[in-house]
């Protein structure tokens, strides 16, 4: 292994240790001394990639941001109609935020510390939310008087909320609190020649793309 290889490993792990105690702890009490420590590494390790907590802060959240743009890529819109695809995306979001610590810490720091960063990770997906709402609407697939804009809005206050209310209980991040929404929300919304052709559940997609930023703590010093 090179020693670029190993400086890459070793901030990987940073990240996601760091991840952990703040998904454990919130942010002011987790420590850089157990953010070490849970890596593997010595607190000089750390602070060779990282200068002070605030740094590492953002590059978990820089990681989560990379993870929710190439789960949102990876599937490109091709034949399938823009309310699936948005259902579709819906769910794997969830299913990210289910099954990776690294995405839910980056998503919690983003939202609930502050601006620190330029990110804004509600925003990205609020935007991609209102681009699949867009081109559902120029399909003709939203109901008559339907606004897009209240649509947009109903579509990411469930899912944002769905992320809060897991951090009580996990089960939120389940697919079927997210199915039963899109199951009463469906016969309001999309219009009638549409409805029929939906799956509130999803269809098969790809698997989610590896998140190679940040894998299991691996001792390098």
């Amino acid at each position: 292994m090179s020693k670029q290889e190993r400086a890459t490993r070793t901030r990987n792990a940073l990240i996601r240790s760091a991840a952990e105690l703040f998904e454990r702890h919130g942010y002011v009490r987790a420590s850089l001394d157990e953010i070490s420590s849970g890596a593997n590494v010595s607190r000089g390790a750390l602070h060779f990639h990282f200068e002070n907590k605030a740094a590492v802060a953002d590059a978990v959240e820089q990681a989560a941001a990379q993870t929710l743009r190439e789960t949102a890529d990876s599937v490109p819109l091709g034949q399938e109609s823009a309310m699936q695809h948005l259902m579709d995306l819906s769910h794997r979001m969830v299913q990210l935020l289910h099954h990776d610590v690294v995405v839910r810490a980056g998503f919690r720091l983003n939202c609930d510390t502050g601006p620190r960063t330029p990110l804004d990770l509600r925003q990205q997906w609020q935007t991609r939310v209102q681009q699949l709402v867009t081109r559902a609407a120029d399909e003709h697939a939203l109901a008559t008087g339907v606004s897009p804009e209240g649509l947009v809005a109903t579509i990411v206050a469930t899912t944002v909320g769905l992320e809060v209310l897991s951090r009580a209980n996990r089960g939120w991040l389940s697919p079927t609190p997210l199915t039963n929404f899109w199951q009463l929300l469906l016969p309001s919304v999309a219009s009638p020649p549409t409805l029929p052709t939906l799956q509130p559940a999803g269809t098969p997609t790809h698997p989610l793309p590896a998140t190679t930023h940040h894998p299991h703590h691996t001792p390098t010093h």
